[in-house]
Order: C-alpha cells, then sequence, then structure tokens
C-alpha cells in the first residue's frame, strides 16, 4: 500500500464501565461513535488485506485500471477532504464489499460475477470519494447489467449493456458523469435526487423534538444483501412515501418512550435496504460486515417498524462490540433452542438473539407501561421478557462464554431479571404463555430425536398391553438435529397477535386471511376448545405426523385443565410421535391420543 494512503493503525477501547452500560441499553452517543470509529479502522485493514492479496491474483484487474490508482485517488480525496474518505469507510457497504471479495479470493472463486468486477469495485468507492472531496478525476469503473454504481451517492445506468461491462467516471471543474461507449450520464447538483440516466440514494429524515433521525433508504447499492451481491430494487414514489411515514411513526415511539435509545440509535444506525412487506412478518436482517445497515421488510404500522429497528440497532451494537472483544469460544455446533427461530441456533446466534430482543422486550415494556396499545403491547412485553430470559439463563451456564461474555449477559440479566415479576394483566400473560409453549413443543417434534432404546421399550410395553409406561425418562438432554422432521406453521400465534391488534384490518373492514391456520388454529384461539380438539383429531386421523396437530391437540386440551395426554404433547411429542410411528401399524391401531394419553401418565405436571 502506498505510504500516501493515510493508513496508521489505531486502537480501540471502551472500559468496563461503558462495557456494561451498552449490555444494560444505557449506552451514550459517544460509545456509538467509538464503535462506528472502530469499524472505519477496521474496514481500513479489511481493504488493505483485499488489495494486497489482489495483487498475488493475475489478471485481477480485468479491463479496469490497476488497484494501485483506486488506492491513490482515495489518498489525494483523503488529503483534500479527510471526512470524504470517512463518509465511504463507514458507509456499511464497503464493509460488507471488502469482507465478501476477500472470501473470494481466499477461496479462488468468481462470486456472482467476474472477480475483476468484485475487485473493481475499489475503483467506484474512490471514485464516489472524489466527488465528495470535489476533485478533478478519471477513472474506470464496473459496471454490472449496465448499473454503475457510485457508493453513498447513487447510479448511472445504461441499459442493453453486456453483463459485464465498465464506464469511466470523470469529474471536471465541479461537474460530474458517467460514461460508457454511447451515452453520457451527468449527475444532478443534489446526487441523493433522480436524474435522466441516473438514481440518487433517497434520505429519509424524521425529527422529534430534541431527536433527529436521518436514514438513507439505499436500494440500489449491490453490496447491501446480507450474503452476496443483488441488483438494483427501485422503490416506487409510493412505496417511498410509505417508508417516510412508517419512519415518522417509529421514531416518535422511540423518542417517546426510550429517549436514551432514541439517542444513540441514529449514531449506529444509518441505512436501511428496504424490502417488501410480508403479513404477519417483520422479516429483517443484518450483518456484522455491515455496520450500520439492517436489511427490514415494509412493516404494517409504526411500533412494527420501531421493534424491528430497535432489533436490529441491537445487532449492529453487539457486532461493533464482537470486533472489540471476546464473548465467547467459537463453537459451531447447532444446539440451542430459541423462540425466534424454528431452527436449533450456535451460541454466537443465540446470543445475537438475546441481545435483540432484549432491546424489544424493553420497548414493548415501555409501551405496555405507557398504555399505548395496550392489549398488544402487554402481549408482546410478557412474550418477549419470557423467552429472551429463557434463552439468556441457558446462555449463562454455556462453558464457551469467555468472562467477557459471562460480564456481558450477567449485565443484561441484572435489568431483564426483575422485569419477569412486573405485573401484566392475566389474560396476556396467559396468551404469551402459551405462545411460547406452542413454539418449544413444535420445535421438540420437530429438531429431537428420542433414544432409540427408550422407544423400543415403550414400544414393547404397549405392545404387551401394560396399562402404564416403563418409568419415564426425562429427555431434557437430548441433543437437537437441525434437519426437522416436519414443517411448521406459526398460524396460531398470529391468530393470537391478530386478535390483540398486532395486524391491522384490511381497508374493508375485514380481518386479512392469516396463511397455514386451519379450522382447529381458528377455534382454539377464539377459546372454543371442544371444536379445536376435535378438528385437530380430524388433522391427526389424516396425518398423524404433522407437528402443528399434535401441539394443536396438546394445547387445547391443556386449556380444559390437567390431561395426561396434553402434559406428553406438550412436553415430549417427540416422543409421543416416535412411539406411534412404531405401534400404528399393529392391529386395533391406537390413536396418537391414546400412546400420548398413556406415555403422560408418567410425565411430570
Amino acid at each position: 500500500m502506498p505510504p500516501s494512503a493515510g493508513f496508521h493503525p489505531e486502537f480501540h477501547r471502551l472500559s468496563w464501565r461503558e462495557f456494561d452500560a451498552l449490555a444494560r441499553l444505557d449506552g451514550e452517543e459517544d460509545m456509538a461513535r467509538r464503535l462506528r470509529r472502530a469499524e472505519r479502522s477496521r474496514r481500513k485493514l479489511l481493504i488493505h488485506t483485499l488489495l494486497t492479496e489482489a495483487a498475488k491474483t493475475p489478471d485481477h484487474s480485468g479491463p479496469l485500471p490497476p488497484l494501485d490508482s483506486a488506492w491513490e485517488l482515495l489518498a489525494r480525496a483523503e488529503a483534500r477532504a479527510p471526512r470524504a474518505v470517512n463518509r465511504l469507510l463507514t458507509n456499511p457497504y464497503t464493509g460488507s464489499w471488502a469482507g465478501y471479495t476477500t472470501r473470494l479470493i481466499r477461496n479462488g472463486i468468481d462470486g456472482v460475477s467476474p472477480l475483476w468486477m468484485h475487485l473493481g469495485h475499489a475503483h467506484a468507492i474512490a471514485a464516489a470519494a472524489a466527488i465528495r472531496a470535489e476533485l478533478d478525476f478519471e477513472t474506470t469503473i464496473p459496471a454490472w447489467h449496465g448499473n454503475a454504481m457510485l457508493p453513498s451517492l447513487g447510479m448511472a445506468r445504461f441499459p442493453g449493456s453486456p453483463p459485464f461491462s465498465s464506464a469511466v467516471a470523470r469529474g471536471v471543474n465541479g461537474r460530474y458523469s458517467v460514461t460508457d461507449d454511447r451515452t453520457t450520464v451527468r449527475l444532478p447538483d443534489a446526487p441523493d435526487s433522480d436524474a435522466p440516466g441516473w438514481w440518487g440514494i433517497r434520505r429519509v429524515r424524521s425529527q422529534v423534538g430534541a431527536h433527529r433521525f436521518s436514514l438513507w433508504l439505499d436500494d440500489l447499492d449491490p453490496y447491501r444483501g446480507l450474503y452476496e451481491p443483488v441488483p438494483p430494487e427501485r422503490l416506487p414514489g409510493k412505496g417511498l412515501a410509505d417508508w417516510q411515514r412508517l419512519i415518522d411513526e417509529a421514531c416518535r415511539l422511540i423518542a417517546a418512550h426510550l429517549p436514551g435509545l432514541a439517542r444513540i440509535m441514529p449514531v449506529g444506525l444509518a441505512s436501511l435496504v428496504p424490502k417488501p412487506q410480508v403479513l404477519f412478518r417483520n422479516p429483517s436482517a443484518s450483518t456484522g460486515e455491515a455496520f450500520g445497515s439492517a436489511v427490514i421488510g415494509l412493516p404494517a404500522d409504526g411500533a412494527s417498524l420501531a421493534e424491528s429497528l430497535i432489533h436490529e440497532f441491537q445487532h449492529i451494537v453487539l457486532g461493533g462490540l464482537l470486533h472489540l472483544v471476546e464473548l465467547y469460544e467459537p463453537d459451531p455446533r447447532e444446539r440451542i433452542y430459541v423462540a425466534w427461530r424454528d431452527d436449533p441456533r450456535p451460541l454466537s446466534g443465540a446470543l445475537q438473539g438475546v441481545y435483540a430482543f432484549f432491546g424489544v422486550t424493553a420497548f414493548w415494556r415501555a409501551l405496555a407501561r405507557a398504555g399505548q396499545d395496550p392489549r398488544r403491547s402487554a402481549f408482546e412485553f410478557a412474550y418477549w421478557r419470557e423467552q429472551t430470559w429463557r434463552t439468556l439463563r441457558v446462555l449463562r451456564e454455556d462453558a464457551s462464554l469467555t468472562s467477557a461474555g459471562q460480564r456481558f449477559l450477567g449485565a443484561i440479566a441484572e435489568r431483564l431479571g426483575p422485569w419477569q415479576d412486573e405485573p401484566v394483566p392475566a389474560k396476556a400473560s396467559e396468551l404469551a404463555s402459551a405462545a411460547g409453549l406452542d413454539h418449544l413443543a413444535g420445535w421438540r417434534t420437530r429438531h429431537l430425536r428420542p433414544d432409540p432404546s427408550v422407544v423400543t421399550e415403550l414400544v414393547t410395553a404397549w405392545l404387551a398391553g401394560r396399562t402404564r409406561p416403563p418409568v419415564f425418562r426425562d429427555t431434557a438432554e437430548l441433543s437437537p438435529t437441525p434437519v426437522p422432521d416436519g414443517s411448521w406453521s406459526h398460524a396460531r400465534t398470529d391468530l393470537i397477535r391478530l386478535a390483540v391488534g398486532g395486524t391491522r384490518q384490511a381497508t374493508d373492514g375485514r380481518a386479512p386471511t392469516v396463511p397455514g391456520a386451519t379450522a382447529a388454529d381458528s377455534a382454539y384461539t377464539a377459546g372454543g376448545f371442544l371444536e379445536a380438539i376435535e378438528g385437530y383429531r380430524q388433522e391427526l386421523a389424516t396425518d398423524p405426523d404433522r407437528p402443528n396437530s399434535l401441539v394443536g391437540l396438546g394445547l387445547s386440551l391443556a386449556a380444559r385443565g390437567p390431561h395426561p395426554a396434553a402434559r406428553a404433547l406438550l412436553h415430549c411429542p417427540e416422543l409421543v410421535r416416535a412411539v406411534h410411528r412404531l405401534v400404528r401399524s399393529a392391529p386395533r391401531s391406537p390413536t396418537v391420543e391414546q400412546i400420548a394419553g398413556w406415555i403422560g401418565q408418567l410425565v411430570p405436571g
């Protein structure tokens, strides 16, 4: 790397007091800025490594200039306007580009386009920095299907171009353009606005009292995806207006109910990747490589967006923190149950979820205490406090945690633990517990495989006509498999959220249809437990292996009082199903409910 590149190692630290404050949601703006500066330094190191390794790769430049010229242009921009280069280094997608392209080089593969296209994105970053620094310059940048990206600014579009080509970016006397072999696209004075052949990256601003929120809605940058580059997905004008309205609503809620978070969040969350709405879901995601960015599906309302923003902000903070301190030893085994995923998670994923849903719990708690949307907020608070606490308790006993990780989770527990005893309406607590039990039992059915010797012992006892099974053996220590045995539907919990007001009615006033919901699911969530029992019995007569029907029957039976079949179907459904699979071909084949009632005689209540 040329010495003029401005590469100077920096050291970044947090005190234990600051570490604890971040864990407890008491972080301050300066802490977030320091995490952001640490990410900027990390990206300098990544880019240095990337360019060093690329120089060893034959023909790495393709038709583009040598990579040294990109670094030289960045150095010129930094000398003229250091903030311009900082803006590009803190752009979330500089991080995802550097990480993705480094992996391509190390694995010797091309990715979704030739390697020179990915490496050549360094020229696009340098050109964007030069424009922000108001330099005169000329360089060549890659164009993917005619789309030439200038990160943090926008995209020049050349329809009809080959899939992998190039364009010339230049600046002369404060005027900037991008040219292919046929067309010149001139950048507007305000690059975030649109112009002929140009799409700008649009920004949404919202101010609530002293709190100012500013978010880029980036639907263009190819490296905005989580795993690999993606093409542009331009939001139409109505979509942009919808996002502005929902961001305004979300920011008002966060500022009113979590003002401390409202101060720090704008520092750490700078860019959203907008995705289409998914009914009954709040899809969102982020990656540690793209510090400052979140991918979010269009939510149903402002509260749903606020929940997603807080959730992803927590991931962003923890991702930055993990680049400074080790909280756990590497352990990729998918072995931990969490309520927010349908598959077993490694410790790293479970810890990320605990921190994210700790923030979500705090949000719904604040709304519930303020009487905002009371039925919904009470349910969500009751549900997420219980499920986050469940996983936190498991993680605190895990041998993979470092001392810093134990301290981090301990600080969360100091805040989250007392919330378990805060009063909520009885109905909200009842619904939250049922929804949690529903998901856990479904997970057990699909991801736990009982000990074959236990199954054989039970089958033998049943076929011998024993009125009671052998002594019950607890299956709590079974190791899960990531390969599910059967599918799962969230219909019952979706119906609960619909009932408490978590999903808006359609414009005609009718409730939206819940995907996957059966008549038995609707009867159960409406309190028609006898009807639900008969419905699930019919479903199991058709498909005795269906996890949703097994668990639904257990829930419905339990709702009418203590019942041995309910105990077995909710606490060891994997054992019930395994035994029933082996005995249902016998003469006078038993129903799943009969096997569950038999096993449930010894299942603790």
